[in-house]
């Protein structure tokens, strides 16, 4: 027992003393898929040398001139998330953590959607790789599991985005 102990508080100390280091602030744009909004605008919070909080905000808009009619559809949301951040080596780190979506959809009568208009709610998480170059720019891959709570469906969003840090 006493060996497992002492084996959990060495890989403990040696994966925190390995940890990344997180930038006060970071900003730039997500490009993103699935049922999510294409380009947000991210921002990245850092709250400790391992923990930060992401923000991103998303607007959609379609308009389609049909010969039986113009369909107009528009929405926003607006997600946060909460990530554990761990070094792989250098500047290249991965991250984990949840979140949740918040947002409104609107469609005209006759635009076919699943959803109704108005507000909705999402759970989410978010799994990552970033890559941050010498001159400051953070390149980061990662897939966002999205599950509908109120009006909104199930699906992963998978995001390329490219930020700036401030020093």
């Amino acid at each position: 027992m006493k060996k497992n102990i002492l084996f959990l508080l060495l890989t403990l100390t040696l994966s925190v003393s390995s940890s990344a280091q997180i930038a006060q602030h970071v900003l730039g744009l997500r490009f993103g898929s699935g049922d999510g909004f294409g380009t947000e605008v991210s921002y990245q919070h850092g709250l400790s040398a391992v923990n930060r909080l992401e923000i991103d905000l998303g607007m959609n808009s379609h308009h389609e001139n049909q010969p039986n009619g113009t369909f107009n559809y528009s929405s926003w949301g607006l997600t946060g998330l909460y990530h554990w951040v761990f070094k792989i080596e250098n500047e290249l780190n991965w991250y984990i953590g949840p979140g949740g979506k918040i947002g409104s959809l609107y469609h005209e009568q006759g635009f076919v959607h699943n959803y109704q208009n108005g507000f909705f709610l999402v759970a989410a998480g978010d799994i990552g790789v970033d890559y941050t170059f010498p001159v400051g720019i953070q390149v980061a891959l990662n897939a966002r599991p999205e599950f509908g709570l109120i009006n909104h469906g199930t699906n992963i969003n998978v995001g390329l985005a490219v930020r700036y840090r401030f020093r």
